[in-house]
């Protein structure tokens, strides 16, 4: 028999005895997967951005149907909404979460915060913080290279040319946290959108002392405490030469806006302020 026919015939057995075995021990090992998990995964929005804290869409999906409750497992994507719908597939209830949204603690723009130095090195945060403490006076505040940009897949975070920051579109924003993960100064924040997408915020996170603060950046935080002792609801600490607002406490009073020296704290969708003059 010619030596080719007999080498076919050959691979032809081995590869039939393979697929045999193969099989077998497929269907031994094989494990039983719950159909919810793709009814689950099937009413998300498949964004798979991790902002969940899970591997994409499969990984919550497989959470939810494994966990006895809700608690925790959240798709900041789809919302309540989205996860209203998983809980009735899964005969369960869920806690309503206020919606939220990524907030830049920075206000350190080109005219707040001068240049002191020249950055020649890769455009990356991550690089830049972790050779020096950057182009200007101040260790804490935006680097300016858009790391937060390129981490974001919805195309909700933008560098302002202007000023040197990124800028959060609220329209796209879905707070699942990818900017605030690649941002090494930690100054990108997820927070609650309060009544009517209303909230206040320090935008400020440096922790040197006052003067030194202000010296880097004409808008920083100097902890002067003038915030805290106005502020009614007890919503502001200070702590490291830093004040925070406590956005759970917070009632949007703005009264911490009026009294801060260097205008530090942001108040975002209010409407303006009527100036009233004295007679």
């Amino acid at each position: 028999m010619n030596t080719i026919v007999i080498t076919i015939i050959s691979l032809c057995a081995i590869g039939i005895a393979s697929a045999v075995i193969l099989y077998f021990v497929a269907q031994k090992f094989k494990v039983e997967e719950d159909p919810r998990i793709d009814t689950v995964e099937g009413l998300l929005p498949g964004a798979n951005c991790g902002g969940c804290g899970y591997p994409g869409c499969r990984g919550l999906a497989e959470a939810a149907v494994k966990s006895e409750n809700m608690d925790g497992i959240f798709c900041p994507v789809g919302g309540s909404e989205v996860m209203n719908k998983v809980a009735v597939a899964l005969g369960r209830e869920v806690a309503v979460q206020a919606p939220k949204i990524a907030v830049v603690r920075c206000n350190g723009s080109c005219s707040n915060r001068p240049r002191t130095s020249v950055y020649d090195g890769a455009r990356s945060c991550a690089v830049e913080h972790s050779l020096y403490v950057g182009d200007t006076a101040c260790a804490f505040g935006c680097l300016g290279c858009g790391d937060c940009v390129a981490a974001c897949p919805f195309d909700a975070i933008h560098m302002n040319k202007e000023t040197g920051l990124p800028e959060v579109d609220e329209t796209k924003c879905v707070a699942c946290g990818a900017c605030a993960k690649a941002c090494p100064r930690n100054i990108i924040e997820l927070r609650n959108k309060g009544p009517k997408d209303r909230w206040v915020f320090v935008s400020c996170v440096n922790k040197d002392k006052g003067a030194v603060a202000r010296k880097a950046c004409t808008a920083a935080c100097i902890g002067c405490m003038k915030c805290a002792k106005e502020c009614p609801f007890d919503a502001i600490t200070v702590e490291n030469n830093l004040a925070y607002i406590d956005y759970t406490k917070c009632r949007l009073c703005r009264k911490c806006v009026a009294v801060c020296p260097t205008g530090a704290i942001h108040e975002v969708n209010f409407p303006e302020r009527k100036i009233t003059e004295k007679l």
